[in-house]
């Protein structure tokens, strides 16, 4: 099954991408699924769960969250409580445990997305090896010669923060079912693959327009 580990929506700061039109786009890319990671909320999540159940759609949707630790990003599948941002990666991930969530950390090695570094020692379940969103490909590889290197499961995610890019990285998932529980069960038991190609640029260029707008409609105008 085709699962996209990594999707923002309008819940997050820096996307205004509609539950609808993720939902349209990622049934267009053949997705059996995807997760919503909005930045340090659930709400994003867990809304767009309900809105895929209301129209009656034949896809999983995923509650999750990027949470903010005070060392870089921390994805967390399969909770419906927010997590404290800025808390240690170690704290945050003890958190995500006691809520039952799963671990993936993302794009540990792009700095200008708040990868965390060196994920030696933490109690992750996964390790996003292939972020889409990546204009150059070295983060990437750096990322999976250090998954594979510790035996740590590798998973990809599109980092979707427009619609477009939706599904344009993806994991392959050995799962029982097409359920919330079974797909996390499968990534926590490594039964992962990455795949897909990266964002064309000039669609990243246009999420990177959007969001230098929006910082900059904020700045004068104080509007969120």
């Amino acid at each position: 099954m085709k699962f996209d580990l990594h999707v923002h929506s309008e819940y997050s700061r820096d996307s205004e991408s509609s539950h609808e039109d993720i939902l349209e786009n990622a049934l267009k890319r053949g997705l059996d699924g995807f997760a919503i990671c909005d930045h340090d909320t659930v709400e994003g999540g867990l809304a767009c769960a309900k809105k895929a159940l209301e129209l009656g759609l034949e896809i999983t949707v995923i509650p999750g969250v990027e949470v903010s630790s005070s060392k870089g990003h921390i994805l967390v599948l399969g909770i419906k409580e927010d997590i404290e941002p800025r808390l240690s990666p170690e704290e945050t991930i003890r958190r995500a445990r006691k809520l039952g969530g799963t671990v993936i950390i993302p794009h540990p090695f792009k700095s200008s997305s708040h990868g965390i570094g060196s994920f030696e020692g933490l109690d992750t379940d996964a390790v996003e090896v292939f972020n889409s969103r990546c204009l150059f490909n070295g983060a990437n590889r750096k990322a999976l010669v250090e998954a594979e290197r510790l035996g740590i499961p590798a998973v990809a995610g599109s980092d979707s923060h427009i619609p477009e890019m939706v599904g344009q990285a993806y994991t392959e998932i050995d799962a029982s079912e097409k359920t919330v529980e079974a797909v996390l069960r499968a990534i926590r038991e490594g039964k992962v693959s990455p795949a897909g190609k990266s964002t064309p640029t000039p669609i990243i260029l246009k999420q990177m327009y959007g969001s230098v707008k929006r910082k900059l409609k904020k700045k004068l105008f104080g509007m969120s």
